[in-house]
């Protein structure tokens, strides 16, 4: 294993700039996602550690060995780099067997047959298709193509494993099968890794700590808990499914809790989590999960929390309501258990209570 430092790495396409100044200390063993959404520069920054992309600026190493130095005019081979990647579309050859398709790397580096079949069963059996290896790689699914593309980035031993979102083209029950064998192979062949995603739960599920992009740039870097419970921007909030990110002015505070009134409404929440320093009268972002809404058709004011809302619309989600909630002029969005609710269920139109638990919402400054 090998840690990953990037260094004031910039890149460009001609006048487009794609990354620029990025830092980023990837430590030896450890799995670290870039999170972002399209062209945000996370797959720009993968293609560069793998000499894919030669960068304009900066430098990157791969343990103590550096592989690209702008000031020194070094850069080093994708086939030196010892690194092994797994690409979104699987890049398999379609000529070739299953066997063949993981031996290629090897082959790559003129290891014997002899020695690599040994090595490249063992790749096979790791991601469950060891009985798989003489068929042609274009006679298996979807998921067992991804599988092999594992087995292909692997079987060399390389220092460093890179993920190109090679989910995306799996359904839903295939991505949980995946991420489950992505996480069950990283804790029996630690690797240092560096996957990208634009998807949420695969960074949350995966990750040691997670790098969220945005232009180029780097808006946040945690781990899971963090950058899902303390975003620190409206930006991160919105992107790691903060549902509701409304504008808010600070009224009182008192030690960790600020008091907060929605913009040009009557209604104040008291808040918990706060990402900055705020003080009274500071415009802020409030962000709130939709399922930490809490609704109640009660008659009478359930709680001195709750707050007087009115029902826009109600989607039936199967297992869960999704609810539109007006406070005044403010919209929100609600996701309630249904089966809480049971025959209580509100209908668009009706008056409803709202309560928001004080450590449920998290202050924001301003986008």
């Amino acid at each position: 294993m090998a840690g990953v430092t990037i260094s004031s790495l910039g890149k460009a396409y001609g006048d487009n700039t794609v990354i620029e100044g990025l830092d980023i200390d990837v430590r030896d063993g450890e799995f670290l996602t870039l999170l972002g959404p399209s062209g945000c520069g996370k797959t720009t920054t993968l293609r560069c550690v793998a000499g894919l992309e030669q960068p304009n600026e900066g430098s990157i190493a791969i343990g103590a060995d550096p592989v690209f130095d702008a000031a020194a005019g070094r850069f080093v081979q994708p086939q030196d780099r010892r690194v092994g990647m797994v690409f979104q579309s699987y890049a398999l050859w379609p000529h070739m067997s299953v066997e063949q398709n993981v031996a290629y790397p090897l082959r790559m580096q003129r290891i014997k047959k002899a020695d690599a079949r040994p090595r490249v069963a063992e790749a096979l059996e790791m991601v469950g298709l060891g009985e798989f290896a003489r068929r042609p790689a274009t006679a298996l699914s979807g998921g067992q193509q991804q599988r092999v593309a594992l087995a292909r980035a692997m079987v060399s031993k390389p220092e460093v494993l890179l993920y190109d979102e090679p989910l995306s083209n799996l359904d839903a029950k295939l991505r949980g099968q995946m991420r489950n064998l992505l996480l069950r192979l990283h804790r029996l062949v630690p690797t240092t890794s560096i996957y990208v995603t634009h998807d949420q739960v695969e960074a949350i599920t995966l990750s040691d700590r997670i790098v969220v992009m945005r232009d180029g740039e780097i808006a946040q870097v945690g781990t899971p808990r963090e950058i899902y419970t303390r975003p620190a921007s409206p930006f991160v909030a919105d992107f790691l499914g903060f549902d509701n990110i409304v504008a808010a002015t600070v009224v009182a505070a008192d030690d960790d809790v600020r008091r907060v009134r929605l913009e040009d409404e009557d209604v104040e929440f008291d808040a918990a989590t706060v990402a900055g320093e705020v003080g009274i009268g500071d415009e802020v972002a409030l962000a709130v999960r939709a399922d930490r809404l809490r609704v109640s058709t009660a008659v009478e004011r359930p709680s001195r929390e709750a707050v007087a809302a009115s029902v826009g619309y109600v989607v039936y989600l199967g297992d869960e309501l999704e609810m539109g909630l007006r406070v005044g002029s403010t919209r929100l969005t609600s996701r309630v258990s249904a089966s809480a609710l049971g025959a209580n269920v509100p209908h668009q139109g009706d008056d409803v209570w709202l309560t928001i638990a004080a450590d449920d919402i998290v202050v924001l400054p301003p986008q």
